[in-house]
C-alpha cells in the first residue's frame, strides 16, 4: 500500500473519531461538536424562569440574604440564630431561618492554593452568607403559605460535634405549624463523608387534607472562582442531570436573557451548583417525579438558584409524610460522586473528550496509588502514553527524517525555479516520488494523538487532587503556576529544541510561522498550572529522545533547522 493511500486511511480514521465524539456529545446532553444544540428548551407550560403567579406553586420571593422580619403565616419576627456543627471533614453553619445550611468549610482543603502541606492555613469556605458573597442551601414547602426557608425553626438536635468513635451526627430543626403544616428537617452527617442524608418530614396538624410540594434549592451569586486565568476558564453555575437529557450546564448569562435551556420534568437525576473543583448537589431517588427550575432570585441583583419541586401528594389530618433528599457538599472526587448517584461524576467536566478522559484519569489514579505523588504520576502516565504510541510516532519521525534529508535539494530547487512555480511544483513532486517520501506522512500520526493529550490536559485541569499537591522542591501545588517560572522556561526550551529537529517547510513564510507559533504557545504556559506544564515538558522530552533515536538509526545527522528570519 502506498504512502498516499495510507495517509487517506488516516484521514478517514481521524474523521470517524471526530464523528464518534460528536455523537458522545449529544448522548451526554452537551452541544454537538458540529451542529446546533442538543439540549431541550423549556416548555411554555412550566416556565423555569419565573415563579408561578399564585401561591400554589410559587417559591418564596425574598432574596437569599433577606432578614427574617417578614416570616410567613403571620408569625412574629424572631431573631436569627446560627449553630456551628463540626465533623472530621466539615465545619458547618446552620441558620434558624428555615433551618438552612448557610456555611460550610472543608477541613481537608486549604482556603488558598500554593501552600505546603505542613503550613497551617484556614480551611476552604465553600458555603457562606456574608457581604457580597452568598452560597447557601435552602428547602421549604409551597402549595400554600406553608413553612419555607424564611420560616423561623427550632434547633432540636442534641450535639454539635462528631465525637471520637461516633460515625454519624444528626442535626435537626422543627418549625411551628403554619396553616396546618409542620416541617421537620434532619441532616445526618457521616464520618469522612461529604454526602449528607437530609430527611424532610411534613406533619398535617389541621383538620383537613393538605397537598404541599417540597422544594430543595441551591442559591449563590455569580462571582467566578479564583482559579481562572486569561488563558483558560472553568464552568461556574447551575447544572441539571436527567436520564433523558444527561448533563446540562446553564450559564448565568443565559438565565439573565431568559434563554436557559434544561430539562424541566423528570423522574431521575439531580440539580447542582458547580465551580472549579467543588460542587453542591441535591439528589433524589429514581422514580420520584420532580420539576427542575433555574432562575434569578426575585428582588436580587446577583443571586441565582437551581432546585427541584417535589409533589408530596395529599396528607390527611393527623398524618405525616417524609422524603429523603441526599445532599452533596464537597470536592469533585470522581469515585465518591459515582457512588452517590448516576451521572453525578459528570460535574467533573471533561467536555467533549470525556470518552478519552475518564480512562486516563483511572490510569492516573492507579499510578498515584503506586507512587503516592501526583507529580510523578503525571510523568509516568505520559511515559505510558508515549510508549503506547511509540510505533505510530516512529512512522511520523521516519517521515520527518526523510524530509530533513532531502530538504537541501528542495531548497536548492525552489531557489533555481522560483520564477517558474508550475515547474517547481512538478520537480518537487518528482523528488518526493523518487525518494518515496510522503510530505504529509509526519502529520497524520501526530494528529491522531492530539485528542488523547487534550483529554489528559482536561483531566489535570479538572482534578481536585492536583490542588495543593506537591511534586518536588519548590513545586508545592500542581494546580497553580510555578512561582519561579522554572518549569515554563524548561518547557519553552524543550519546545524550541523539538521545533528545531523538525524539517523546515519549503516556503520561507511557513518556516517562520512554524517557529513563532510554538514560542507564542510557550509564553501562555507561564500562567498555566504546574501539573499541566510538567505533563507538556515530559511529552516534549520523550518526543526529542525518540526523534533523535530514529534520526540516528536512519543515518540522518541530528542538527537544528533554523529559518532565515532576516529574509
Amino acid at each position: 500500500m502506498s504512502d498516499i493511500r495510507r495517509s487517506i486511511l488516516w484521514v478517514i480514521f481521524g474523521l470517524s473519531m471526530v464523528l464518534i465524539w460528536d455523537k458522545w456529545q449529544i448522548h451526554n446532553g452537551q452541544p454537538p461538536f458540529f451542529f446546533g444544540s442538543s439540549q431541550t428548551t423549556p416548555t411554555a407550560s412550566t416556565p423555569a424562569n419565573a415563579p408561578a403567579a399564585n401561591a400554589s406553586g410559587a417559591l418564596p420571593q425574598a432574596s437569599a440574604g433577606g432578614s427574617a422580619s417578614a416570616p410567613v403565616g403571620g408569625e412574629s419576627a424572631a431573631p436569627v440564630q446560627t449553630f456551628e456543627v463540626t465533623t472530621d471533614v466539615y465545619r458547618l453553619v446552620f441558620s434558624s431561618e428555615g433551618g438552612s445550611l448557610v456555611g460550610a468549610q472543608l477541613l481537608d482543603h486549604a482556603a488558598i492554593t500554593g501552600v505546603d502541606k505542613g503550613e497551617k492555613v484556614d480551611p476552604l469556605t465553600l458555603l457562606q452568607q456574608a457581604g457580597d458573597k452568598t452560597y447557601v442551601v435552602q428547602t421549604g414547602l409551597i402549595g400554600g403559605a406553608f413553612p419555607n426557608h424564611k420560616t423561623p425553626m427550632r434547633w432540636t438536635g442534641t450535639t454539635k460535634s462528631l465525637a471520637d468513635g461516633q460515625d454519624t451526627l444528626d442535626v435537626a430543626f422543627a418549625s411551628e405549624a403554619v396553616n396546618g403544616l409542620q416541617l421537620l428537617k434532619t441532616y445526618t452527617l457521616g464520618r469522612g463523608r461529604y454526602d449528607i442524608a437530609v430527611k424532610h418530614e411534613v406533619r398535617n396538624v389541621s383538620e383537613q387534607p393538605l397537598t404541599p410540594e417540597l422544594y430543595v434549592q441551591l442559591v449563590r451569586d455569580s462571582s467566578s472562582v479564583t482559579t481562572e486565568t486569561p488563558f483558560y476558564s472553568t464552568f461556574t453555575g447551575p447544572a441539571i442531570y436527567s436520564g433523558a437529557e444527561k448533563y446540562q450546564k446553564v450559564e448565568f448569562k443565559d438565565i439573565d436573557k431568559n434563554n436557559a435551556s434544561f430539562v424541566q420534568q423528570s423522574n431521575d437525576g439531580y440539580v447542582a451548583m458547580v465551580q472549579h473543583y467543588f460542587i453542591t448537589a441535591w439528589t433524589l431517588a429514581d422514580g420520584i417525579a420532580r420539576s427542575n427550575y433555574v432562575e434569578k432570585v426575585p428582588n436580587s441583583t446577583n443571586l441565582y438558584r437551581v432546585g427541584m419541586k417535589i409533589p408530596m401528594g395529599s396528607i390527611a389530618p393527623g398524618e405525616s409524610k417524609a422524603i429523603d433528599t441526599p445532599l452533596f457538599v464537597g470536592p469533585q472526587l470522581e469515585k465518591v460522586l459515582e457512588s452517590m448517584t448516576p451521572g453525578l461524576e459528570l460535574v467533573k467536566d471533561y467536555g467533549w473528550l470525556t470518552i478519552l478522559a475518564k480512562p486516563l484519569y483511572w490510569l492516573l489514579e492507579k499510578i498515584h496509588a503506586f507512587v503516592n505523588n501526583w507529580g510523578w504520576a503525571i510523568v509516568l502516565l505520559v511515559v505510558l502514553i508515549k510508549a503506547a504510541f511509540y510505533w505510530l510516532n516512529a512512522s511520523a519521525y521516519r517521515s520527518m527524517a526523510k524530509m530533513k534529508a532531502i530538504n537541501p535539494r528542495i531548497m536548492e530547487m525552489r531557489e533555481r525555479l522560483k520564477s517558474n512555480p508550475q515547474q517547481m511544483q512538478q520537480e518537487m513532486m518528482k523528488i518526493y516520488r523518487d525518494e518515496k517520501v510522503n510530505p504529509l506522512g509526519g502529520c497524520f500520526p501526530i494528529l491522531i494523538q492530539i485528542p488523547v493529550f487534550i483529554a489528559l490536559y482536561w483531566v489535570l485541569l479538572s482534578s481536585v487532587e492536583m490542588r495543593n499537591a506537591p511534586w518536588v522542591g519548590w513545586i508545592a501545588d500542581l494546580s497553580t503556576p510555578d512561582p519561579y517560572f522554572i518549569l515554563p522556561l524548561v518547557m519553552a526550551i524543550t519546545t524550541v529544541i523539538q521545533t528545531a529537529l523538525n524539517p523546515l517547510p519549503p516556503d520561507p513564510l511557513q518556516a517562520k510561522l512554524m517557529w513563532l507559533m510554538p514560542i507564542m504557545f510557550s509564553v501562555m504556559f507561564f500562567f498555566f498550572p504546574s501539573g499541566l506544564v510538567l505533563y507538556w515538558i515530559t511529552n516534549n522530552v520523550l518526543t526529542i529522545l525518540q526523534q533523535a533515536h530514529i534520526n540516528h538509526r536512519m543515518g540522518v545527522p541530528l542538527k537544528f533547522s533554523m529559518p532565515n528570519f532576516r529574509a
